[in-house]
């Protein structure tokens, strides 16, 4: 046996091992589904010459057309397609004597940081995110290498800040000021969750990319299916059990083994939706109503009304209308003796994120008391 082989075998069994004390735990960290045979989100190709693009997919499937219009299929852009930087074209952010600066003229975003006496400038090539909470920027130098900027657009703010996580109040020069360095393993894993067929090989490839996540990110390449109509040549997510289904979409919004193993703790993790519903109560029962795609089509732009979701409740939960004895006898969850309507808003509470300057929805389902310290 190699020593990779090895070496993840034992990773596996230590953490099988801690699965058992764990209450509600999840299957694999994203990097072990990797490593399995078959399909998984955020894998490298081998080659783009299997994409088809999502023209050729809605040929065929046009009733999933809404689903150009979703958060996912929008999380990624060139500046001049990017709503945010072309209606606030003047962004400004001031550390100390340090003024960050991206200004939008036409196609050009240009990010410039300068603390009086040097002035660095770059142009903006990529954007991350909608929005509609927040949007992240990517520039390259002279050396051809990626960066990341330090300040973030977030909409509470209307204006930049910080990056998440990024921040750096005593920087030691205007270099450090300006950015970060993303290296290559680092940008692969951005692209693979912002866009579609944009890792080829395990290294980025903008020349086959296509911004943000379209049809083949989650069914995975659909040549052999668009030319042959066979079903069994295209990846159906819908099939997966409930476990996998979560760390599925975990895959780019944070499986539980990824958060544990990341080791990130407190309103942070309400960022990673699929670590939250993990640490649920009625989490690992196998119930593929408890799933992310059970309350959520990933074909549809998200519901955002607190009433929409009543019906996947009380799809578990007995209403007031349902008489005791006869829920009980079919093994339904009691009633919320509260109300029946907009259960998410008290079961399911925002959490405000700090880094992130917004509310999250926490997706810890429970029973929330005002004041409780943010449940772990």
């Amino acid at each position: 046996m190699c020593c990779k082989s090895v070496g993840r075998t034992i990773c596996q069994v230590v953490l099988f091992l801690a699965a058992l004390c764990a209450p509600l735990p999840a299957q694999l960290a994203t990097s072990d589904h990797l490593q399995d045979p078959g399909f998984w989100p955020t894998q490298s190709l081998d080659s783009a010459a299997d994409i088809v693009g999502p023209a050729v997919c809605l040929d065929c499937h046009r009733k999933m057309t809404p689903q150009l219009s979703t958060p996912m299929a929008q999380n990624a852009s060139r500046p001049p397609a990017t709503s945010v930087l072309q209606s606030h074209n003047d962004l400004d952010f001031f550390n100390g004597n340090i003024h960050y600066q991206i200004k939008t003229s036409g196609a050009d975003s240009i990010y410039s940081v300068t603390d009086g006496t040097r002035t660095l400038v770059a142009r903006l090539l990529w954007a991350f995110g909608t929005g509609r909470v927040g949007q992240s920027y990517l520039f390259k130098k002279e050396d051809g290498d990626y960066y990341e900027a330090r300040v973030t657009y977030f909409t509470s703010l209307h204006n930049i800040e910080w990056t998440p996580a990024r921040a750096l109040p005593s920087p030691r020069d205007l270099e450090e000021a300006m950015d970060r360095p993303v290296g290559s393993s680092e940008l692969a894993r951005c692209f693979a969750c912002h866009t579609t067929a944009g890792v080829i090989g395990d290294k980025l490839d903008e020349q086959t990319l296509i911004p943000g996540v379209s049809c083949e990110a989650c069914h995975g390449p659909g040549a052999k299916h668009s030319a042959n109509m066979v079903p069994g040549a295209i990846f159906n997510p819908a099939r997966l059990m409930p476990t996998d289904s979560v760390d599925f979409c975990g895959a780019c919004h944070g499986s539980f083994w990824d958060v544990v193993l990341a080791g990130i703790k407190g309103p942070s993790t309400a960022r990673s939706q699929p670590y939250r519903l993990e640490t649920s109560k009625c989490w690992g029962k196998g119930d593929a109503r408890f799933t992310c795609i059970g309350c959520h089509d990933p074909h549809q732009p998200l519901q955002t009304d607190p009433e929409a979701y009543d019906g996947v409740c009380q799809s578990c939960h007995a209403t007031k209308a349902v008489v005791k004895p006869a829920a009980a006898a079919a093994h339904v969850p009691p009633s919320c003796p509260v109300g029946d309507n907009k259960c998410v808003s008290c079961h399911m509470p925002k959490v405000y994120v700090p880094e992130m300057h917004g509310d999250f929805t926490d997706h810890r389902i429970r029973i929330a008391h005002p004041g409780e310290p943010y449940p772990e």
